[in-house]
């Protein structure tokens, strides 16, 4: 393991070395280019048994971050809560904290990912339901009995 971080270490003097002596305007210290941190994505993710993770590394250390990330918002608002209950002001914390958990729980449209599709046809383009939904064409032809059109 310590060959590896070794390796490491003499790759980032190198590319250190060689961004100090290139024509290109200089970066602020501690942020990284595109391409070097491309390649240090790569080689984390070939890395073997002898020391790497074997998924990209953005996917395990990005779930792990975000559960720690919600455990401690939790424990923030639990230790809050407590302090509040001590104050005899817990009732009003509890419900103000409710209708934010409301407010910030509720995305706009706009906020959607590309391709994403709400759980409400009317505000898909189109009208395009999501699979699985219950028409009214499906139900009443359950209930007569009807055969499937276009199948």
């Amino acid at each position: 393991m310590s060959a590896t971080v070794e390796r490491r270490l003499a790759q980032f003097r190198a590319a250190r070395g060689s961004a100090e002596a290139s024509p290109h305007p200089a970066e602020p210290p501690g942020k990284a280019t595109a391409q070097e941190a491309a390649e240090g994505q790569r080689e984390a993710a070939t890395e073997g048994p002898s020391g790497g993770c074997q998924a990209p590394p953005g996917e395990v250390v990005g779930l792990v971050s975000a559960s720690l990330l919600l455990l401690l918002k939790v424990l923030l608002w639990a230790v809050l809560l407590a302090l509040f209950v001590e104050l005899e002001l817990g009732l009003p914390y509890f419900v103000l904290s409710l209708i934010y958990w409301m407010y910030a729980g509720t995305r706009g449209p706009a906020e959607r990912r590309q391709g994403e599709m709400s759980a409400y046809s009317v505000f898909n383009p189109g009208c395009v339901p999501i699979r699985g939904t219950l028409t009214v064409e499906q139900l009443e032809r359950d209930l007569y009995y009807r055969p499937a059109t276009g199948r």
